[in-house]
């Protein structure tokens, strides 16, 4: 289990950094409502069979590390970790059933779910434990990324670029993905995405003109379901932010103005109940710069 750590200015709540709010748990039944519940999805196997770069197996702990030292803003903040999932045998499949049994668990107990990957096919975990809480819910996926991770499965093997494939043989897939790149995606994957119903704001879209009309769209979408799970793939931003991920993007998005202002809708809806980030590359990151990011927009969460 990690050990949080950090800078200690004082036991008075008012000096509290996150390190003093976490602990560390087995037992589901200590969860209680509103409480932020971590796990890690410590698992690149889906990475690997996307023929991707892969080191995501190593992130969790290096975004705890990269969460401990920010400040508690709200004195009711709680947050709990269950540690890492890791993959066995490469069995990605029974990997992502176990997440997906843990975090039905949370959000049964009123938690709310964040999971720190790992690659992206937590998504399919993640989503599939979330629908397993709420079988009768309509469940809203909003994707931060520059692909659509909409691939049909090779030889039957679910990948990191298979999530929303996956998702949508279920039934009627409801997803909103933002920052998706034209030289990403082949005509093929938005022509899935198209027939998937699976809705998208381009990253070339993302300017400060165009916010009403961006703010339009998450608002109806935000308006069409019931709840609302955040999935972030940290190639959505450029690589001079986010270097150590498994497929850099030299166009990404910023993490600026825009953005946050976007990103800060979304989380302050009382439907958001589940969020996690993936594809943070330790191997290849620059002074734990993704990593560090990837800790601020889980930050965001917690201060709101």
């Amino acid at each position: 289990m990690f050990e949080w750590t950090g800078r200690f200015d004082g036991d008075e709540e008012s000096y509290h950094r996150i390190f003093q709010r976490v602990k560390t748990e087995t037992d589901y039944e200590t969860i209680n409502p509103n409480d932020f519940v971590l796990h890690g999805f410590a698992v690149d196997e889906g990475v690997k069979r996307n023929k991707g770069r892969v080191g995501a197996q190593e992130a969790p702990d290096l975004i705890r590390k990269n969460m401990s030292n920010f400040p508690v803003v709200n004195p009711e903040f709680s947050l709990k970790d269950f540690g890492n999932i890791k993959c066995e045998n490469n069995d990605l499949e029974t990997t992502q059933n176990l997440l997906a049994e843990k975090v039905s668990k949370v959000l049964s107990k009123q938690g709310k779910s964040v999971v720190l990957g790992g690659g992206h096919e937590v998504t399919f975990a993640h989503y599939s434990g979330i629908r397993k809480a709420f079988p009768n819910q309509k469940i809203g996926i909003i994707n931060f990324d520059a692909h659509f991770d909409n691939r049909e499965p090779e030889n039957g093997l679910a990948s990191s670029g298979t999530g929303f494939w996956q998702i949508a043989q279920e039934g009627e897939i409801y997803s909103l993905h933002i920052g998706i790149q034209k030289n990403s995606n082949t005509r093929k994957l938005f022509e899935i995405a198209d027939d998937f119903g699976m809705k998208y704001i381009l990253a070339d879209e993302i300017y400060s003109e165009n916010i009403p009309n961006i703010m339009f769209t998450i608002n109806s979408f935000l308006e069409d379901v019931d709840m609302v799970y955040v999935t972030i793939c940290m190639d959505v931003f450029n690589t001079s932010i986010a270097p150590g991920v498994s497929a850099p993007a030299y166009n990404g998005i910023f993490a600026d103005r825009q953005f946050m202002q976007i990103y800060h809708h979304i989380l302050s809806s009382k439907k958001t109940k589940a969020l996690d980030v993936a594809e943070v590359n330790p191997n290849f990151d620059i002074q734990e710069r993704t990593a560090r990011l990837a800790a601020s927009l889980v930050n965001e969460w917690f201060m709101i």
